[in-house]
């Protein structure tokens, strides 16, 4: 039996598995400690049930997830609406050498699993989906590439990816506290952060004076978020054509997104809403991530599992090499440097969440607060590092497509 759900079905089952999934994600411990996010919880668990189904021959499922693309470019949006080089430059010297180091290991961890899915005799699109593809940019990268790389002719890019962001959540979650224990207890390093914090000023412009939400502040930002992604869209599908280069639209409509919003900090045409962007931002993901999980393959993985493992075994490795004897040292060598640390291993391999979970496990043992990771890492790790990360993905899944 053949089972087509249309667009509004489908639709419907993506809310209600996301419901379940933050309902999961309250009673159950562990998926918290981990900081697994509800759409991969409801999502999964759905695509298990069609795996299961189709295993057995009782039925086969099929989604129409034509909304798919446009939640992702709203969600996309919004990243490069946040993008303001002003938070950038009010951030300190710290800020720029942490989020220098984030730009590497994205870069990094694409090249290096390219190659080395080359060597292992599997497309090295693969190896980018095992790279910063879905380590630093998490479910939501993983299924936005995996679908572009999938686009191109790359089979199995998104089960490929959807697995690695899983692997890199838990892993990122298990690694972070005990690397940065490590550092401290090895380098004798003294529980103390430096109170001397410079505060990231964030204009008025930009935070908006509003900070509730109404219906009249939210249309506007919606107006916003839309208007971006037609510009966004368009831009693409013309540099696409010009060059011959894969642009998809919500790359096009992050950069769009990133130059409105830095020449509006300058000539202060518009006042932004900053939690009807985030609301937005908080649906289009949850919605979008929730319904690529649903439609995940999982059969497909077979096939590219081995090399997949042995790729994503070796990031973490060297991650781990680069963070003890290089990033400590570039970030201090101190406590707020091994706070840093800690946050590096849970977003390098997983998510933001992840990497302030491993931040706040680290200063709750010490009993000191490291104001400067706390503002520094998630402000690279969620936002800016998308500035480099972004079209770097997309650049070399084209080159080796």
């Amino acid at each position: 039996m053949i089972l087509h759900l249309d667009t509004l079905s489908t639709l419907f089952l993506t809310v209600i598995c996301l419901l379940m999934g933050i309902h999961l994600k309250k009673r159950i411990e562990w998926l918290q400690r981990f900081c697994i996010p509800s759409p991969v919880i409801g999502g999964f668990l759905v695509s298990l049930i069609i795996w299961g189904l189709k295993s057995f021959n009782l039925a086969e499922i099929n989604f129409d997830t034509s909304l798919q693309t446009f939640l992702m470019v709203a969600f996309f949006t919004t990243i490069g609406i946040d993008g303001s080089f002003r938070i950038l430059k009010s951030g300190g010297r710290l800020l720029f050498i942490y989020l220098f180091i984030c730009w590497f290991v994205v870069i990094f961890q694409d090249t290096f699993g390219a190659g080395l899915a080359h060597l292992l005799g599997v497309d090295p699109v693969i190896g980018i989906m095992a790279g910063g593809v879905s380590l630093t940019g998490g479910h939501g990268g993983a299924a936005a590439f995996g679908g572009m790389a999938e686009g191109l002719g790359v089979q199995s890019a998104t089960v490929a990816a959807i697995a690695a962001a899983t692997f890199g959540l838990i892993t990122g979650s298990l690694l972070g506290g005990p690397i940065a224990t490590f550092l401290i207890k090895k380098f004798n390093v003294q529980i103390k952060a430096d109170e001397n914090v410079e505060r990231v000023q964030v204009p008025e412009t930009i935070a908006g004076k509003i900070e509730s939400i109404d219906a009249h502040a939210f249309l506007k930002m919606l107006a916003l978020v839309l208007g971006i992604m037609v510009i966004g869209q368009l831009a693409s599908a013309q540099f696409t054509k010009a060059t011959g280069f894969s642009l998809p639209s919500y790359v096009g409509a992050m950069i769009i997104a990133i130059v409105i919003r830095n020449i509006n900090d300058q000539v202060e045409l518009f006042r932004i809403n900053q939690k009807s962007v985030d609301l937005i931002s908080e649906v289009s993901l949850g919605l979008f991530l929730t319904m690529a999980m649903m439609s995940l393959k999982i059969w497909e993985l077979k096939a590219v599992a081995l090399p997949l493992f042995t790729i994503l075994l070796a990031q973490v490795i060297i991650l781990i090499l680069l963070v003890v004897f290089v990033i400590f040292r570039l970030l201090g060598k101190n406590y707020d440097a091994a706070v840093m640390c800690a946050g590096l291993m849970g977003h390098g391999l997983g998510a933001t969440p992840n990497a302030m979970a491993n931040m706040s496990s680290v200063c709750e043992r010490y009993k000191q607060v490291s104001m400067k990771a706390f503002m520094i890492v998630p402000l690279s790790g969620a936002v800016l590092i998308d500035l480099v990360g972004i079209p770097y993905h997309t650049w070399l899944i084209n080159i080796l497509s």
